[in-house]
């Protein structure tokens, strides 16, 4: 097993998966949903790869600029 796939928290089994991802910026909300990460299939934590955080980040900066106080993303159907 490499350092990779062992859970930093449980020491568990890392692995690919899906996870539902939620950003409060105080004047809004954003719950991103089927997010691709890394996710321990002992305890649940997920990890989000460097290209995906900055997918989240610019939805998240749009929806502040947008003046949006809730939306709901499925990032999955986003990147088809």
């Amino acid at each position: 097993m490499t350092k990779e796939s062992i859970c930093p928290l449980c020491k568990g089994t890392m692995g690919p998966g899906k996870t539902t991802f939620t950003v409060d910026f105080g004047s809004g909300l954003v719950v991103f949903r089927n997010v691709p990460a890394t996710v321990c299939q002992q305890c649940g934590e997920a990890w989000l790869s460097d290209s995906v955080a900055s997918s989240v980040e610019e939805i998240v900066q749009e929806a502040k600029s947008g003046q949006r106080e809730f939306e709901v993303i499925n990032l999955a159907a986003k990147a088809a």
